[in-house]
């Protein structure tokens, strides 16, 4: 529930920032609430579509190849994953002025309500499409209990939802870089974990070496079978009995994306506070 709360949570609250910027980047434009609220509509078909794709590709290799085909998930997570974490960070101030651009373009006339709907239409699927695949990762890797997952999707875009209103009115204030970084840090414990995990299913298919079958065993300490041990195999990878090539994933995705994300992080120069949405 944890897991599927927080991936929720994050792209659904950039989503809301993105339509947030819009909303007041055309005050005062008639019609563009229905313009907006079909562009939400068209993003979320457009993410649906990529969920029922994900579903077909996975009962399509049932039986055979099943290791493969959920390691490549898995990896492909976690390339989303760590591009999440590094490019947003990293141009979310450009993507802000951006948004702005097109909606005061829009209010002075330059151009349509087509557009409007279609930047949103866009932003929607791009972070409801993230969603999917991270979430089938989660699946595919830890068998997570559909119930959990659900309540976590239902509370990470309630929560979502209401931050991003409340942010849009200017009825509270927070520094969006902090909330951000806490949230990159888990995502990249999540994208470390996944690329274990990925690592000893491949193992376990004979494709990769092990490196050491098992390097210690804290059963005693905590159970893969505990609430606890389940999870933080959901979340990070968690397992009591790691093999070497399943730890070696796990420290070099974790260090990679520690690494780039300070060199990424270093200023360029004066830039624009990222995602004000409520600068009235």
């Amino acid at each position: 529930m944890f897991v599927s709360l927080i991936i929720v949570f994050r792209e659904a609250m950039e989503a809301g920032l993105i339509v947030g910027i819009v909303l007041a980047a055309t005050e005062g434009v008639p019609r563009r609430a229905r313009w907006i609220a079909g562009g939400i509509a068209a993003g979320v078909a457009g993410a649906s579509l990529v969920a029922m794709f994900a579903a077909a590709l996975s009962n399509a290799f049932d039986g055979a190849g099943q290791e493969v085909f959920t390691a490549a998930i898995l990896c492909f997570a976690v390339v989303m994953l760590s591009w999440h974490i590094l490019w947003m960070s990293r141009h979310a101030a450009a993507l802000s002025a951006e948004l702005r651009q097109v909606g005061q373009a829009v209010r002075l006339g330059q151009r349509s309500l087509a557009a409007l709907g279609a930047v949103v239409a866009v932003a929607v699927m791009r972070e409801g499409s993230e969603v999917v695949l991270f979430l089938f990762g989660v699946v595919v890797a830890s068998r997570t209990d559909p119930l959990a997952m659900a309540a976590g999707v239902a509370a990470g875009l309630a929560l979502a939802c209401a931050l991003s209103w409340l942010l849009y009115r200017g009825l509270v204030i927070i520094p969006l870089h902090r909330l951000f970084g806490v949230t990159n840090g888990l995502i990249a414990l999540l994208a470390a974990g996944m690329a274990g995990q990925a690592a000893a299913i491949l193992h376990s298919a004979d494709l990769l070496p092990g490196w050491g079958e098992q390097l210690w065993n804290a059963d005693f300490i905590l159970s893969d079978d505990s609430l606890l041990g389940r999870s933080l195999h959901a979340l990070i990878g968690y397992t009591a009995r790691p093999s070497g090539i399943q730890l070696a994933a796990w420290l070099a995705t974790l260090a990679v994306l520690i690494i780039a994300s300070r060199i990424l992080s270093r200023p360029r120069g004066r830039a624009a506070p990222a995602a004000v949405v409520a600068g009235r």
